[in-house]
């Protein structure tokens, strides 16, 4: 078997994403997914600019809008009363960052990129389980679970929460923030749909609990995820976040958000892990890449974006240190890729478990998060510009972030300080 310039393990949307990024600058890719066919399980993803930016640039943009929504606003409003606390004008928003703030099935992204692999001559092999990693003198090597080995001058471990190639640089774990997922889809024509406007995407945040809805395929779905902390789960046991603990957590929460919960589905959960931020990606010739070495909780909504990013950037940096006669100095491209990618990742990482701390406070803090939020004017773009302007090729491109605002500022009785991060 020929050895190809470049292996990539996982086929998921980071997998693909840098699949299609090194395609583009000339590169030979053969993709590694374990499955016995490409797929993508869940319901719905937020792209924002600093995605669509790169979809753009990758020619998928016009497919990618239209398989999705392009929403209006994105609100946020208190799930116990159900009323507004601040909302983004996303066409504004558009506006200010040159691109697109939209919703899309995670199916309908993950064929999209599928596609462009298979227009730009990927290879694509499946039921291959990768089970270990090496670096050779002049590249890496990859076994797979029936003894196969695949070689090239570089492997990206895109291999998700799991990550068999991350153990190369670091023994950790997941982090279980002892949180669920539940998530279902409703056709247009159910009456709950009519009840709902689907130009925005809303989100309702309340004590360990929230509940987030936005419209799929020109409206042709309503996606619905609700999210609570499992008391099982606090308490050690290890079948938690069944569908009883769903309808406790959201019981004294308002009707409409309630009148949600039947139609999840109940037969399938996703208990939400991340990791802590490392900074070193690269292992001789294998990177990691996505999930395998940034996996975040959800909330700012970044996980797939960010892996999106690492693919794009990865390119950026080949097409800067590919010779004439198209060799790649594979040594400078993953140096300048590791310099830039896992502190942007870090700050992402870490804003998103504050962003869930402030979701879900309860009692005083909750009444003060509140008061915070109301005085937030809608065309505020203060804690989302390091995240939805364009992505940083070198460190010195990487915006400022953010001026966290503490709780106390709104009641001098709670010191309780709590990082307001981006709505998304």
């Amino acid at each position: 078997m020929s050895h190809p310039d470049v292996i990539v393990v996982g086929g998921g949307i980071g997998g693909l994403g840098v699949a299609f990024s090194l395609s583009r600058q000339g590169q030979s890719v053969r993709l590694l997914e374990r499955a016995p066919a490409f797929g993508e399980v869940g319901a719905g993803i937020q792209l924002a600019p600093n995605c669509t930016r790169i979809l753009d640039d990758y020619g998928l943009l016009a497919e990618a809008k239209s398989l999705g929504v392009v929403p209006d606003a994105m609100v946020m409003r208190d799930a116990v009363d159900g009323d507004e606390l601040t909302r983004l004008d996303l066409r504004d928003l558009e506006k200010r960052y040159g691109y697109p703030y939209m919703v899309i099935h995670r199916s309908d992204l993950h064929g999209l990129l599928l596609r462009a692999c298979e227009r730009a001559g990927v290879e694509l092999v499946t039921e291959a389980q990768v089970t270990s990693y090496e670096s050779t003198g002049d590249g890496a090597r990859v076994t797979l679970a029936s003894g196969e080995t695949h070689e090239a001058g570089v492997v990206i471990a895109a291999d998700g929460l799991h990550s068999v190639a991350r153990k190369l640089l670091v023994d950790d774990e997941p982090v279980s923030s002892a949180y669920v997922a539940y998530r279902g889809t409703v056709p247009a024509e159910v009456p709950r749909v009519r009840s709902v406007d689907l130009s925005e995407v809303v989100v309702y945040v309340g004590p360990a609990c929230h509940f987030v809805h936005y419209g799929l395929r020109g409206g042709e779905l309503l996606n619905q995820v609700a999210v609570f902390e499992s008391p099982k789960a606090l308490a050690g046991q290890e079948n938690w976040g069944t569908p009883d603990e769903l309808d406790a957590a959201f019981a004294k929460t308002c009707d409409f958000v309630r009148d949600g919960l039947p139609f999840m589905w109940r037969d399938k959960w996703w208990r939400m892990f991340d990791r802590n931020p490392v900074m070193n990606w690269v292992h001789g010739r294998i990177a990691l890449l996505g999930d395998s070495a940034h996996p975040p909780l959800q909330y700012i909504a970044q996980g797939a974006i960010m892996a999106i990013e690492d693919g794009w950037v990865l390119g950026e940096h080949v097409a800067r240190n590919r010779a004439a006669d198209g060799t790649v100095d594979w040594g400078t491209a993953l140096a300048a890729y590791e310099a830039v990618r896992p502190e942007h990742c870090r700050r992402v990482l870490s804003t998103s478990r504050k962003w869930g701390e402030l979701w879900h406070l309860d009692g005083v803090p909750r009444e003060q998060r509140n008061a915070l939020l109301r005085t937030r004017d809608t065309y505020d773009y203060s804690f989302v510009d390091w995240l939805y302007g364009p992505t940083a090729l070198t460190p010195d491109e990487e915006p400022a972030m953010f001026t966290p605002i503490p709780l106390s500022s709104a009641h001098a009785e709670a010191p309780l300080k709590v990082a307001e991060a981006s709505a998304a």
